[in-house]
């Protein structure tokens, strides 16, 4: 298995998954309603999603549905076609220059549409465009990777965001993703002005995660023994459960929230030497973490996102991102499920899937060049024998 940084971007964009990688002016934010337990339910909304079928989408389809609003949904029809067989779908590619493009929205109306695969200005623009007149709200899922100072701690929504020429090569990098997903942000809300909704949020695990970010650490630690656990335990990690980032979106759709908000999670912080032993104590392995320096770890050219995926140095580049403001969030709603249940749900579903693809993890440590590194970390160390710190 060959990780590299830039393409575990790529594949999770491709797979319609917000990255936590990148760099976006922020929308004018609206007032934020309380939190409440549960919203009764109101009136039945009509909800187009721009996707629908990978990951967060149908995550969005269940909880929009248990909630009782009308979905449609918009694709090419070539990921998961078989979902939802009694939810309306409309073919076509969110590229207006290519095949049918959106030609099969055109004079449709719907409360509102929910945008899971824009990664592009010009393309979210084109359906932005096209649906203003006959939608009342636009929500665009963009990332946290839209701030400009990526090592600056407690970024809440006013902070600088990335930018990028709307004319650059559309193309995924660790450079241009989160400058783009910003760009799309000022799309919808010039098209939409004060009826736009942008949801930002960091990591997306949980269950059908095709992205194995998450995932390669239960995995891990469930296979017990000595684990690489980088840094020194105390870095700030961030993410949030798919269908608590669905729920609440179908919450404030609901009521009509307008504005931007971080979603991420847990709703108090946690650091990461936490993270995995509540991992271990889910899974009840012998997992024995071994906690190697950051200086190591860049010598020896372990990435975060492909082979240390969720993880970030505190005071590194990308610092921020484990500690990222989400108290505008909490005030709307934002609730989280306890870490033990994602893990759980999580390991259930992958080992559901193909052995061929179980053996084709897709973001980690591949297990031999774990091996090599915590030997040399030994070494370096003088500890000689694996020596793992409880």
């Amino acid at each position: 298995m060959k990780l590299t940084r830039r393409g575990v971007i790529q594949a999770a964009a491709a797979l319609g998954v917000a990255q936590t990688l990148g760099c976006a002016t922020t929308p004018k934010a609206g007032p934020v309603p309380g939190p409440e337990a549960e919203d009764p339910k109101g009136k039945p909304l009509s909800i187009l999603i721009l996707g629908g079928t990978r990951f967060l989408g149908p995550a969005l389809v269940e909880r929009a549905q248990e909630r009782g609003h009308t979905l449609t949904l918009f694709n090419r029809g070539k990921s998961n076609p078989g979902l939802f067989p009694n939810v309306e779908k409309l073919q076509g590619d969110r590229d207006p220059t290519k095949g049918e493009g959106l030609k099969a929205l055109e004079g449709r109306k719907w409360d509102v549409v929910i945008d899971t695969s824009g990664y592009y200005p010009r393309i979210v623009k084109a359906s932005a465009d096209l649906l203003a007149p006959n939608v009342g709200q636009y929500v665009f899922i963009s990332s946290i990777s839209v701030y400009k100072e990526l090592t600056k701690s407690n970024l809440d929504e006013t902070a600088p965001v990335a930018t990028i020429d709307p004319a650059a090569k559309e193309e995924i990098t660790e450079q241009s993703y989160g400058a783009f997903k910003a760009l799309c942000e000022q799309a919808a809300e010039a098209a939409f002005p004060g009826r736009a909704l942008n949801i930002r949020p960091g990591y997306i695990v949980g269950p059908d995660d095709g992205s194995d970010r998450f995932t390669y650490w239960p995995l891990r630690v469930a296979r017990g023994g000595e684990v690489l656990a980088p840094g020194d335990g105390e870095d700030p990690v961030q993410f949030v459960d798919a269908r608590d980032l669905a729920a609440f979106i179908i919450r404030n759709v609901e009521r009509r929230t307008m504005g931007v908000f971080n979603v991420t999670g847990p709703t108090k912080p946690i650091n990461m030497r936490t993270f995995l032993e509540g991992v271990r104590e889910v899974t009840g392995s012998d997992a024995r973490f071994t906690w190697v320096e950051t200086p190591f770890l860049e010598q020896q050219k372990l990435m975060p996102i492909a082979e240390i995926p969720i993880w970030a140095a505190r005071t590194g580049a990308e610092g921020g991102l484990g500690r990222v403001s989400i108290e505008r969030a909490i005030q709307a709603g934002l609730t989280v499920r306890p870490l033990a249940d994602t893990v759980r749900d999580t390991l259930a579903w992958f080992r559901t899937l193909p052995p061929e693809r179980q053996e084709k993890q897709r973001a980690g440590i591949p297990a031999d060049r774990e091996r090599e590194m915590l030997a040399a970390w030994h070494q370096a160390k003088g500890t000689g024998t694996a020596k793992a710190a409880e």
